[in-house]
């Protein structure tokens, strides 16, 4: 198999509701690129209508997650394996793209460690929740996505991962962004979300970071909330691994990827060029 360029990685964001203008852009892009995608709000809306509305709880680190039992992984995998990456490769496949859609479980492409048992806050009390299914990453097999690379495809790629008792587990987007990224050598990796890039004021739409290094990180860390500490995470992790730079970046423009470089979002990387 001929090598190839390292790809750029694209994660769509399950907060972006209509990714049309980055589906154009994707189609546009010349060169290998992976795509993962998110689904959250699709899921929401699947299991409220299925009778078992989302739980999100409280580690007692502070941290807050979807508690997935069984029930949820079922429509888990409805959301994100069926609907929204059906219809992402649909649309893709409309626009010319060679796209093709997995799991990263498929073929054992992503391997983790489930995590049963869910130690949770509860107002003053400390509960444990059993039979999540839910984990982390620990290995990556490049094998299958590499083959398909080579064969101009543009894999689509979305959770959940194969854990290590057999199960299907959830396992952060952004995290498997940047995971991909890393064993995939990219030199770019862009989080497309509904907003302008990371906040240093989440009240304030206007305090975009627009560039920051790793030496920066802790100090935005303190300022991120929810979700957004989780992409700094995710970003922290990219930029550690190897990966050049990291974008958080929104979909909801005009040519998001084409002018993604010198759009309002947040660029990192491992350092900052004076005068940046």
């Amino acid at each position: 198999m001929n090598a190839i360029a390292p790809p750029l990685v694209v994660k769509i964001g399950g907060s972006v509701d209509d990714p049309t203008a980055l589906l154009d852009d994707i189609a546009a892009h010349r060169g290998p690129l992976v795509v993962v995608h998110g689904a959250h709000r699709v899921l929401d809306e699947l299991s409220t209508r299925l009778g078992h509305p989302p739980r999100f709880v409280t580690s007692v680190r502070g941290a807050t997650s979807r508690y997935t039992d069984a029930e949820s992984m079922d429509h888990f995998l409805m959301a994100y394996c069926g609907l929204v990456n059906k219809r992402l490769v649909q649309q893709l496949l409309a626009r010319g793209v060679k796209a093709m859609g997995l799991s990263a479980m498929d073929g054992g492409m992503v391997r983790g460690r489930r995590r049963p048992d869910l130690r949770v806050r509860d107002g003053d009390r400390t509960l444990v929740l059993h039979g999540d299914h839910a984990g982390s990453i620990d290995a990556i097999d490049t094998g299958l996505l590499q083959s398909l690379l080579s064969q101009g495809c543009v894999p689509v790629i979305c959770p959940p991962a194969l854990g290590d008792d057999g199960m299907p587990i959830n396992v952060d987007g952004d995290r498997l962004t940047a995971e991909l990224a890393i064993v995939l050598r990219a030199g770019r990796m862009v989080i497309f979300s509904d907003t302008n890039g990371f906040l240093a004021d989440p009240r304030d739409a206007a305090s975009t970071v627009a560039t920051a290094s790793l030496d920066d990180l802790p100090a935005l860390g303190e300022a991120a909330q929810g979700r957004a500490r989780v992409k700094l995470a995710a970003v922290e992790r990219a930029l550690r691994g190897g990966v050049g730079e990291v974008g958080l970046c929104c979909a909801v423009t005009q040519r998001p990827l084409q002018r993604a470089p010198d759009s309002d979002g947040s660029w990192f990387r491992a350092t900052v060029a004076a005068g940046v």
